[in-house]
This record gives structure tokens, sequence and C-alpha cells, in this order.
């Protein structure tokens, strides 16, 4: 008793220290919920409703597809800036960016109006595509896909941070459902939308795209009042005690321990061996690093750039790192799967996206509906456990994967592990919003992303790691007269040139068995979804709902 009561003391003081009480400047404040007295019950609908809903669901959709959509125009990129060596970073750099400023921006947004807020975090995702969609170097490009994976550090909390001021608790699952499903559709069609543009066009669209539809997605949002969920001090209040408020010495030491960890992955077997100086220093220097930050945080308290005592709330930990499991083996999966379509079965980078729809699809309407149920029986936990357990089976029977692998099999196997993706993807974060005072929703929401994006970074960096030392290993066993390196080199599209009709068979194993050894770490990461999932709680949202109307 004593220990909970710490707890909730820790989260009483960080309630008030981040969401400080004001009077609303855009109009009357409605009625205050009980037992919260920063929250503010102001919920719009209608035409509103709807305006704001298609505004961040095109803006969540967008994210992703920006993800994934570079994925199949890295040959033709590499190939016009001679820049092979910077693969890794076109990808890395994005991710390492929005996975660094991930847990400040719920700083922001607990502070700031979510609407503008919102809109600047977008703003700095279309620079960084515009500069993307200009670069004249190798060096530009990489810039550019930084900036916007800064832009994107604060959509994802901030999606979900409108919709708790816009929309009740009961109504929040079918809305984060169908979203979450739509923008995941951008993460699986990016390869099929990207190899067009650099088949009929140019790669440059893959950038383009996003700025008409930000135009758009301005207009929708510029002129509706988004309520805040809970009442935030006047902008010059907050401007002044700022730095503070988002522990950039925080920052500073995390920046670098993530790059130092993704460098050595990235290095490891490929560029240097892993008893190497540069892979042992990295890890060493990564290892201090990430030391040196937990000492700081600690020391920092609750204005840390990832608050113990919100951490500690076993809720917020288990939502955390079910998400970045969850969100690390939908990534893998998703980039890796058209890797042996292209490379085992031979199709173009446009019909491998189409080979993906199974997953997709299943999984849209499996969000969906787990909405739905979760708002009619009010539990989530149950839907959290059997997507796990789904996961991993289904990514079990993807590991099984071979050239010879029948249609049916590769579509049946798509269609489950979409299930199990699509029935527990929202579960973290409703769970978070249901157990946490609103003022504390923005950090704690900010936290849950950052794992989902910094788990994904380290879970792509890991299957990058596991397809090349396995080609290295399996290349000479399926395929002897084969260099390794040359089938590293060739890629997924171009095994065909590559290679003799000879050992073409041979290297068409190696590569499936490759991809068959990544779903490995996807059946790993499913586990650790179900091992996690329990320390969730098993809480009635509808309870929630039916003390708030009375």
């Amino acid at each position: 008793m004593s220990a909970q009561t710490s707890g909730n003391n820790s989260l009483t003081s960080l309630q008030k220290d981040v969401a400080p009480f004001y009077t609303s400047s855009e109009g009357s404040m409605s009625e205050i919920k009980e037992g919260d007295n920063d929250a503010v019950e102001d919920w719009i609908t209608g035409w509103r409703l709807t305006t704001v809903l298609l505004g961040v669901t095109l803006v969540s959709f967008l994210m992703l597809l920006d993800t994934s959509i570079i994925s199949t125009a890295i040959p033709i990129i590499t190939h016009e800036f001679n820049s092979l060596v910077d693969v890794g970073w076109y990808g890395s750099a994005y991710q390492l960016a929005s996975a660094a400023l991930q847990p400040l921006t719920g700083r922001v947004y607990a502070n700031f109006s979510a609407k503008w807020t919102y809109i600047g975090f977008f703003f700095i995702f279309e620079v960084g595509s515009l500069i993307c969609g200009v670069a004249t170097s190798s060096k530009m490009l990489i810039v550019g896909r930084a900036i916007a994976g800064m832009g994107t550090s604060g959509i994802s909390n901030g999606t979900f941070t409108i919709i708790a001021g816009c929309v009740p608790m009961h109504k929040r699952p079918p809305i984060i459902g169908l979203i979450m499903g739509i923008s995941q559709f951008g993460l699986v069609i990016g390869p099929l939308i990207g190899g067009a543009f650099t088949e009929y066009s140019t790669w440059r669209w893959c950038f383009y795209i996003n700025l008409p539809v930000g135009a758009l997605v301005a207009a929708l949002l510029f002129f509706i009042r988004v309520p805040d969920e809970t009442r935030k001090p006047a902008p010059r209040q907050v401007i002044g005690t700022l730095h503070r408020e988002l522990d950039l010495i925080g920052f500073v030491l995390f920046a670098p321990f993530a790059i130092m960890l993704l460098l050595a992955l990235q290095y490891g077997g490929n560029q240097y061996a892993w008893n190497s100086a540069t892979v042992i220093g990295l890890f060493c220097g990564s290892a201090g690093t990430f030391i040196a930050f937990l000492v700081w945080e600690y020391f920092k308290g609750d204005k840390a750039m990832i608050p113990l005592s919100v951490m500690k709330q076993p809720v917020i930990l288990s939502s955390c790192l079910v998400f970045g499991f969850l969100m690390s083996l939908l990534y893998t999966v998703t980039y890796y799967l058209p890797i042996f379509f292209q490379a085992a079965k031979g199709v173009s980078p446009m019909m491998s996206g189409v080979y993906l729809l199974p997953t997709i699809l299943t999984q849209l309407f499996a969000a969906g509906l787990s909405g739905f149920l979760v708002q009619r029986l009010g539990y989530y936990l149950p839907f959290v456990v059997m997507g796990s357990v789904v996961n991993a089976i289904a990514d079990g029977l993807l590991s099984t994967f071979l050239p010879s692998t029948s249609t049916g099999k590769w579509i049946g196997y798509q269609i489950l592990a979409g299930f199990g993706q699509g029935i527990g993807l929202q579960m973290p974060v409703i769970a978070v919003q249901n157990n946490l005072p609103t003022s504390l929703i923005p950090v704690a929401m900010a936290l849950t992303m950052f794992f989902s994006t910094f788990f994904g970074a380290l879970f792509l960096s890991f299957a990058n790691t596991i397809l090349t030392n396995s080609l290295q290993t399996l290349v000479p066993k399926y395929a002897p007269a084969v260099s390794p390196a040359t089938v590293i080199a060739a890629g997924a599209t171009d095994l065909k040139s590559a290679v003799s009709a000879a050992d073409l068979p041979g290297v068409l194993i190696a590569y499936a068995k490759s991809t068959d050894r990544v779903m490995y770490l996807c059946v790993g990461a499913a586990c650790g979804c179900f091992l996690f999932s329990w320390g969730m709680g098993w809480k009635d949202i509808r309870a929630k709902n039916r003390t708030s109307a009375a």
C-alpha cells in the first residue's frame, strides 16, 4: 500500500508540473471531470469531428508511407549519387531522429495547444520531404530524412492526443483502430508506390507526394477548433521554462547512445568483423553513454526525458514494451516479406507490394473489429494476449517459406499474420489512455510512441544483420560456386543477372532461408508481447465512462 501511495504521489506531482491549470482562450470551458482537475470535457461531433479525424488520418498515413516508400527507390538513388555506403543512413537517419525526439514531444504537447503543436511538427516533416525531393547529393538526402524524422516524432503522439481531446474514452477504440489500420496501409503500399514512381517517373516523387497532401491537411485543420484534453498555460508563460521542461541534456546523451548502437549493429559482420576494434568500440561507447543517460534521468526526476515516476507504473511500462515489440514485428514483416517475394519468387518491386495485400487488408479488418469489440466488452487485455499468440504462430509459419511455397500457403499465412497484428495493435494506446490522469497522457503517449519507433529501428537493424550474415553462411552451402558478396551486392531484384542459371536455384534457397531466419526474430517479438502483456492490467474502460457520465 505504501509503495502504491508513493507512486500515486509521484504521479500527482508530475501531473501538476506538466499541466498547469488555466482558463482556455478558445472559448468557455466545459464540465470538469471529477477526480482530475486539469481535465476538460469539450468533445466535438459532426462535420468538425469528421474533418479533424480525416486530417490526422491522412498525416498518419503519410508518415508510415514515408517510412517504407524509399525502399524500392534506394537502388536508383545509390546509382545516381554513387552512394552505396550510405544506404543504411537513408532509413536510420529517419528512425533515429524520430526516436530520439519522441519523449520530448510529450512535454511540448503537455504545455502547448495540441492543434498548433501538431501542425508545427507536420510542417517540419514537410520541410524534410522537400529537402529530400530536391536533394543534389547523398548527404543532402540524409539531412532531409533526419529533418523529416524530427517532424514525425510528434505526429503519432499528437494524433492520439488530439483524439483524446475530441472524443470521450468509450468512443476512442474504434476510431483509433480505424486510423491505425489505414495508416498501416501506407506502410505496406509504400514499396508499391515507390516502385511505380521510380519506374514510370522519378524517385523524387517519393517525397514530393507529401507536399500536396500536406496542403490539404493544413486546409482541413487550420480553421477547425480542436479542443485540448487538459488546460494549458499561456505560451508566454511556458517559453521561459521550456529549456528545463524538455531535458535537453538527456537528449544529448541519448542520441549518441542510439547512433553508436545502430552503427555497431550495421557494421558487425558486414563492413567490419564482430570482434573488430571498431564494432567493439561502438558497443562500449554506446553502453557508457547509456549508463550516463540513466544516471542523468534519475537525477532529473520528474522533469526527465523519460520520467521514472511514469515508467515505474506497471501498466505504462508493459504497454510501452508491448507496443514496441508489436510495431517491431510489424515493421520487420512489412520490410522483409517483399524481399522474399522479389528474391525467391522473382517478382517486381510493384508486385511484391501487391503480394502483401493479404496482410494489410486483414490487419485493417482486425483493427476495426477489435476496436468495436473493446467498445462493447470493455476489456483490452484479451485482445493483446490473443494477438500475441496468433502472431507467434503466424510468424513461425512465415519462417517456413521457400521458393516452392504455394500461393495458398503464402496468402493464408499472411492472413493469419495480419489478424494477429491488427487485433492487438491499438490496445497499448487504449491501456495508456485509460490508466493515467488526462494531464499525463501526452507524456505517456510520447513514451509509448518512443518505444515503438526505437524498437522498430533496433529490430530493423537486427533483421538486416541476420539477413546479410545468413547469406554469407548459406550461399556457400547451397551455391558453392557463388560468392556471398556478389549476392549481397546484387540485392533482391538483380539476382538473375548476377549469378548463372545453374547456380540460381541454390542462391534462391539461400535467400529464402535467410529471410526465414529474420522471421524467427518476429516470433521472438511476439513472445515478448505475450510476456509483457499481462502487466497491462484488467480494467473495464466502460466503468470509467460511466463514472464520467455520472
